[in-house]
């Protein structure tokens, strides 16, 4: 969620690189002769040998390079997980990068539901990969809602909702009676949006629900992690007057995530958002985490669990606190925006809380694999 055009650049040298040492990948570290075997198979084709995933860590942009500088939501976990066996990954935004002994495989899916969508659909189709009995962890950063938490908090979510299927209206023109020009596919107006008017069914992509246990479980193995405070996340927190969540210590928490490509911000939209996720749970969810991948990225898995290539009980989603989704009291939503964009006050231990919380779950995942290959955690 940084600047786009630096984004941008850094996908292009990242995709020279990969093109330029694609042919790395069986010389890099020693792999077992059976993954030495499926990467010598061509990206797409078919392929008799497998390569056995445990875990696929799930992750959506990098900053430059993937080690040794400014780390993205990717960094940590490539270096500290020793994710060093390259594989070339043309059809999608970048290389996939795996741990023959942990057998945990990380991926960088590009910005956006489109591209998350359609790197999880390639990975999944790839040949050259078992992904059975794989789970998937979706670890990226995140708006949070001051009201809900604040920077550097990690958060569990149970519903994905999606922000872009909907009518809209410039807000110039909103009739007088309307509460917002944004509304519902399917519905009468932004006044149908509301706990008596729902609609039957979320069945066009505008909301999924993960595996409430499989939450839960990982919820309770993590809550108790206490996660790194400082004096620049308390600075960040402290004009957040008001709002006793904002203004608490960064917490390892359960929240819903609303995904939409567009980088909303302002009190009035943080309102639409709890509105919206309200809406397509049916009152079940809590907006607290604003994204813009997962729905796309669950919608891929869905569809490759009904020919057998995923498991979507196994899929969780993580997201890290890195700005808020509004300003504080007496700052202009602009004013506050445009200098969160240059530097997210809450990036860094965002990215630090992603690694530690998501570990914890790989490392017990990993610990008695032989029981949790065969089923997810109840």
């Amino acid at each position: 969620m940084l600047q786009m055009k630096g984004l941008r650049h850094a996908a292009i040298a990242l995709a020279l690189a990969g093109m330029a040492t694609g042919a790395r990948a069986a010389t890099t570290p020693a792999v077992p002769p059976a993954v030495a075997k499926a990467l010598r198979c061509a990206p797409g084709a078919a392929c008799a040998a497998k390569i056995p995933v445990k875990v696929v860590i799930v992750t959506m942009f990098e900053v430059g390079q993937d080690t040794g500088d400014a780390p993205g939501e990717f960094q940590f976990w490539r270096e500290r997980r020793k994710l060093d066996v390259r594989i070339p990954f043309p059809q999608s935004h970048h290389d996939l990068f795996y741990n023959p002994d942990s057998q945990i495989l990380g991926m960088v899916t590009g910005m956006g539901s489109i591209r998350s969508a359609t790197a999880t659909l390639a990975l999944g189709l790839d040949q050259r990969f078992d992904l059975s009995h794989a789970y998937w962890l979706v670890a990226g950063i995140a708006g949070v809602d001051p009201h809900q938490a604040t920077i550097g908090s990690a958060v569990w979510a149970h519903y994905l909702v999606d922000g872009d299927l909907a009518h809209e209206i410039d807000a110039r023109e909103i009739p007088a009676d309307w509460k917002s020009g944004y509304f519902a596919l399917h519905s009468n107006g932004p006044n149908d949006t509301v706990r008596d008017k729902r609609p039957q069914q979320a069945n066009e992509g505008e909301m999924f629900a993960l595996n409430p246990a499989l939450a839960d479980w990982a919820y309770g193995l993590t809550k108790d992690i206490a996660l790194p405070d400082s004096a620049q996340l308390a600075a960040a927190r402290a004009p957040f007057t008001g709002m006793a969540p904002a203004q608490s210590p960064p917490r390892v928490m359960t929240g819903d995530n609303l995904a939409a490509m567009t980088f909303w911000h302002g009190g009035l939209m943080t309102q639409w958002a709890h509105d919206w996720v309200d809406f397509w749970t049916g009152g079940k969810g809590v907006f607290v985490t604003s994204a813009m991948e997962e729905t796309g990225t669950f919608q891929s898995i869905d569809y490759l669990a009904r020919i057998g290539r995923a498991d979507r009980d196994r899929v969780m989603v993580l997201r890290g606190a890195s700005n808020f989704t509004m300003p504080p009291p007496g700052v202009a939503p602009a004013d506050y925006l445009l200098k969160e964009n240059n530097n997210y006050s809450g990036m860094r231990a965002s990215l630090e809380a992603l690694y530690t919380v998501g570990s914890k779950v790989v490392d017990t995942l990993l610990a008695d694999w032989p029981r949790y290959a065969k089923a997810p955690p109840k």
